[in-house]
């Protein structure tokens, strides 16, 4: 399961040790002394035994630096709360969603990445990429994976015809997803023609639910209840290995469970288009960017910068994608034979563009807009809140996230 999807399904945790943090960044900005102590890579707990493989290729490069891989201590998807604990016990390089790197600059956990590293990210990977892993115009993190949700669905009981439009392939199939779940569903409201935090996600005052093309969202939504091809459920990959479902909303994280279920039915496409406030729209979802990022307290700057370069270049990503099938953001190893000849990287390529995808905003307000989203998206879906009720709830959504 992604580290977003992981994140989405609990509250998210405020940071803390703020102040520790903070003194981190000022003492190491500077830092570029190195050290004999080994440096120590944090990774999901799945990925350890392979990238072990690749930091021995790195030792190799480098024989003055060794490496110790271990397991995030609660996942890649908190790791804002594990550094925040104790930066000074915190690993050197560490996975970590794009979405926290804005918070973890704030609070002093990480510190830009080089002019020259910088600019290879801008020059080498796509530029949603590059905009992911920037934060008020300096670049955080090393980026080398998209995560995304787009259609999986059986073949045999659908065609590429029926999944293009949503009415279409809602009356021809059963699509099964979670709608207390704000990652899968809030991306109706960028579709109704709303803004999360401005037109970069980094204005506090940028959003713009609290209108008439948030209502439309929200009819959306509960229209969905009464909408025989759609079901609610919290295990949607049991809804289709029962058949019940014939097409998901889910990223690549699943790409392999879901092969083994469909078999040669196994198919996937872009999200279709669907009617919203009686206009044609795309569909959209969040965009996330897996990125690896640097400890401010790490005590061999340059030795770290080295290894999350590394663990982000273009051989490093392709290695990513055949062990996980998660998509590059490298450009040249989009075009390698592998991931263009790859059906799910194929669509999470599509998916990724701006006109089927928002980049998941970086501001700490998230951790709001999170908590308040959720219940929102359920209570319209099961029509526990009613139709005159959704202005006021879009309204005080608005302003609670709006708070510096």
């Amino acid at each position: 399961m992604s580290m977003w999807k992981k994140l989405m399904m609990v509250s998210t945790v405020a940071l803390t040790a703020v102040t520790l943090g903070a003194c981190g960044n000022n003492q190491n900005s500077k830092n570029t002394s190195t050290s004999n102590k080994p440096l120590t890579l944090w990774v999901a707990t799945d990925y350890v035994p392979w990238y072990k493989t690749s930091v021995k290729e790195f030792e190799k490069k480098h024989p003055n630096i060794k490496v110790k891989v271990m397991p995030s201590p609660n996942g890649t998807s908190n790791a804002k709360t594990d550094v925040g604990k104790d930066p000074t016990k915190a690993a050197d390089v560490f996975a970590v969603p794009h979405d926290q790197l804005g918070q973890m600059a704030s609070s002093g956990y990480i510190n830009p990445l080089s002019p020259k590293d910088a600019k290879n990210i801008k020059d080498n990977d796509i530029d949603v990429a590059y905009k992911a892993a920037s934060w008020k115009g300096k670049v955080y993190g090393y980026p080398y994976t998209s995560d995304i949700n787009f259609l999986y669905y059986n073949k045999s009981k659908l065609s590429a015809e029926d999944v293009k439009d949503w009415e279409t392939l809602t009356k021809k199939g059963v699509v099964a997803t979670d709608f207390s779940n704000a990652y899968n569903i809030w991306p109706i409201m960028f579709s109704a023609g709303t803004k999360l935090f401005g037109d970069n996600g980094e204005d506090v005052k940028g959003s713009t639910m609290d209108s008439q093309a948030g209502v439309n969202g929200l009819k959306w939504v509960a229209a969905q209840k009464d909408n025989k091809g759609v079901m609610q459920t919290s295990n949607a990959l049991n809804q289709l290995k029962l058949d019940h479902a014939q097409a998901i909303l889910d990223g690549p994280w699943d790409a392999t469970n879901i092969r083994r279920i469909l078999g040669k039915n196994f198919a996937v496409a872009p999200f279709p288009k669907t009617e919203v406030g009686g206009k044609k729209v795309q569909m959209k979802a969040f965009l996330g960017i897996g990125c690896f990022a640097i400890n401010s307290h790490t005590k061999n700057p340059k030795g770290a910068a080295e290894l999350a370069s590394f663990l982000t270049s273009k051989e490093q990503q392709l290695v990513v994608h055949k062990k996980t099938g998660e998509t590059p953001v490298n450009k040249a190893a989009e075009q390698t034979a592998a991931v263009k000849n790859d059906e799910v990287a194929d669509a999470v390529m599509t998916m990724s563009q701006p006109s089927h995808s928002v980049i998941m905003p970086k501001l700490p307000q998230m951790t709001t807009f999170w908590n308040e989203s959720a219940p929102l998206l359920s209570g319209v879906y099961d029509h526990k809140v009613k139709p005159d009720q959704y202005r006021a709830k879009l309204a005080k959504l608005q302003k609670d996230i709006s708070k510096n």
